[in-house]
């Protein structure tokens, strides 16, 4: 089944981050055809013209194919607008078709970004494999991520034995067990999302900006407080100099209203040859 993505759109681009850092059971690519569970099943994704050929070919199946592969984001507008930037116009065109992918499930962007607080994101990787293996039981090769439900009966002490801190086990612990009902998120405004977030031990503002961006796909959100964004400013904008999160959120309001697309384009000019 095709699903048609409005042009332009690079697989391989949208969904390059889910292979950067090594290998993960829950996004798994093989030989040019990546696979997740999405809408509780195993799913295949493999470029085709005008879009992304799907396995099965099931209609249901469409938006939340479109949805997890940022059909929602305004890749024209954003490239009018990049146009009046040397460093945005220039990866417009090297990163042509590049759609920040949007993870569907608010407990596995949460867990993804507090497990990567404070180290690399391949030790990060490492210690996220752990978990999904431990957790879910794979469906046809592929993991899905661990249900809320799960983690909310596990303890702390097990999650530090896959290479948690005490502290980041207690915080993924304590997520899974709240009151707070994620999926209602997207109903209220940016701040309002931030503000419900950081209520919880152990989300601070860097990971509820990622949620806004990698999961609500909100358009107009910066990290400045991402290590990587800090390094992609610091190299395209100011010379290479070590740049503060408060140095890194001013230049960032250049960008709006798409600092989303800014961000993830900076990053990935960043990583990429």
């Amino acid at each position: 089944m095709l699903v048609e993505i409005r042009q332009p759109f690079d697989l391989a681009l949208t969904l390059e981050r889910f292979k950067a850092f090594g290998s993960d059971p829950a996004n798994l690519w093989q030989e040019g055809v990546f696979r997740r569970i999405l809408g509780g099943r195993p799913v295949e994704l493999e470029a085709a013209p005008g879009g992304v050929q799907v396995k099965p070919g099931d209609r249901a199946l469409v938006e939340p194919v479109r949805r997890f592969l940022g059909a929602s984001f305004d890749l024209a507008g954003f490239e009018t607008f990049a146009a009046s930037d040397l460093v945005l116009a220039r990866l417009v065109r090297e990163l042509r078709g590049l759609r920040p992918a949007l993870l569907p499930d608010p407990f596995e962007m949460l867990v993804t970004s507090i497990t990567a607080q404070q180290i690399s994101l391949r030790a990060a990787l490492s210690i996220r494999r752990r978990f999904v293996e431990r957790y879910a039981q794979a469906l046809d090769g592929v993991h899905p991520f661990p249900a809320r439900e799960a983690i909310a009966a596990a303890s702390p002490a097990e999650l530090v034995e896959l290479g948690f801190s005490s502290k980041k086990a207690e915080y993924v612990v304590g997520l899974a067990s709240s009151d707070l009902d994620l999926d209602g998120l997207d109903r209220l405004p940016d701040e309002e999302v931030v503000e419900r977030l950081t209520a919880l031990p152990g989300i601070g503002r860097w990971t509820a900006e990622w949620f806004l961006a990698r999961h609500l796909g909100r358009p107009d959100v910066w990290p400045a407080g991402d290590l990587g964004v800090r390094k992609a400013v610091s190299a395209f904008y100011l010379g290479g100099r070590a740049v503060s999160m408060e140095e890194a959120r001013v230049v960032g309001e250049r960008f709006g209203p798409w600092r989303t697309l800014a961000a993830h384009y900076l990053l990935v000019g960043l990583r990429l040859p």
